[in-house]
């Protein structure tokens, strides 16, 4: 980098075309093999002088002719010399530019070079090197066996702990699906259960309608089982469309008995018993329309069929199983919860005459 009063410049700096045609060039390089140190300090210059090496020191036997550099080392030091003594910075300072003699010897007499095998680039993940290797699925294997085989396998290789591997691709996505599926689900929850609670204004009827998810879920991994097909992010999609769908059959059997329950004033076993009566044939229905909407995606075939089938896999099994128990859980459900309900409101409703006697305003006056 050269710096200038108004400009900086960077310098870049290669070797000539005719020294990197071979690497026969190598052989032309000399080194210092004196222990000096450089003469003087120096503040922005990179190299403003010359090595100064320490002359050998004399050992016994040793001929006065053994310290005589060749003609050419000489020569060639003295260019050297003469190069960084021109080149130097102005801003330097302390000795002067040592012209001692250095003794220099190509690099091949205590090294070599051959021609080997290198990859012809290096590829990092998070600063560290990395390597990238492939696989394919064989017939019948699912991407969630492949991954859960390759950490077994990773696991029974015992390799360092500075070497750990990780998926990346589709296998990646695949994990990070797996991974918000609990999220995904729980919010999907949670949010039905918000809505119906401010529907109904209780906290007990919401749980007596979500009660018919299970039976929902259970009837879309049978299906998935049965074809063997594997649990993705489409699948994914149709256990959340399920909540949606599922819950609109105990939706409508709660709505009728409460509405039952208040206008006529028959008993919760009452009122339930009549809801099942009055709503099976919409429940049949509203689930046979759906169910039946969802069969193409579960039987389809031609391009990109096998992307769809476990979304209607999923539909068509959750609905089945559910318009089969849904009849039979959610009453039992709905008494129980009922009966809760009642439960933890009786000490109230004992506190209520005693109210009355004393003159006292009834609550909600």
């Amino acid at each position: 980098m050269i710096y200038k009063a108004q400009n900086q410049y960077h310098v870049v700096m290669e070797v000539a075309p005719e020294f990197r045609q071979s690497p026969d060039i190598l052989n032309q390089i000399y080194v210092s093999t004196g222990g000096g140190a450089v003469s003087g300090t120096q503040r922005t210059q990179p190299l403003s002088g010359t090595v100064v090496a320490k002359p050998p020191s004399a050992k016994s036997g040793s001929t006065a002719g053994s310290a005589v550099q060749s003609t050419g080392d000489v020569a060639r030091n003295a260019a050297n010399n003469a190069l960084a003594s021109s080149g130097r910075s102005t801003t330097s300072t302390g000795s002067a530019v040592s012209t001692a003699k250095e003794t220099m010897v190509p690099l091949s007499a205590f090294t070599s070079f051959g021609t080997g095998h290198t990859p012809v680039a290096v590829y990092h993940d998070n600063l560290f090197a990395a390597a990238t290797i492939s696989f394919r699925l064989a017939p019948g294997v699912s991407l969630g066996e492949a991954t859960a085989s390759v950490d077994s396998r990773m696991a029974r290789l015992g390799v360092p702990a500075s070497i750990h591997g990780n998926f990346q691709g589709t296998a990646k996505a695949f994990q990070q699906s797996l991974a918000n599926e609990p999220f995904l689900i729980g919010a999907a929850l949670v949010a039905v259960y918000i809505v119906l609670g401010v529907l109904y204004e209780s906290y007990v009827h919401p749980i007596t309608i979500l009660s018919t998810l299970p039976s929902a879920g259970v009837g879309a991994a049978l299906a998935l089982i049965v074809t063997n097909s594997e649990f993705n992010l489409m699948a994914l999609l149709g256990v959340i469309l399920l909540i949606g769908i599922v819950k609109k059959n105990a939706i409508m059997m709660i709505d009728f008995a409460l509405a039952t329950e208040r206008s006529l004033g028959l008993t919760s076993r009452e009122a339930i018993y009549q809801a099942c009566l009055k709503r099976f044939r919409p429940i049949i229905m509203t689930t046979m329309a759906a169910m039946f909407g969802a069969v193409p995606l579960a039987i389809g075939s031609g391009e990109g069929a096998e992307l769809r089938r476990p979304l209607g896999l999923t539909i068509v099994g959750g609905l089945l199983v559910s318009q089969l128990l849904t009849l039979y859980t959610t009453p039992v459900i709905y008494l129980y919860l009922d009966r809760l309900r009642l439960w933890v409101r009786s000490p109230w409703r004992i506190r209520e005459p005693r109210l009355a006697d004393e003159g006292l305003p009834e609550p909600g006056e």
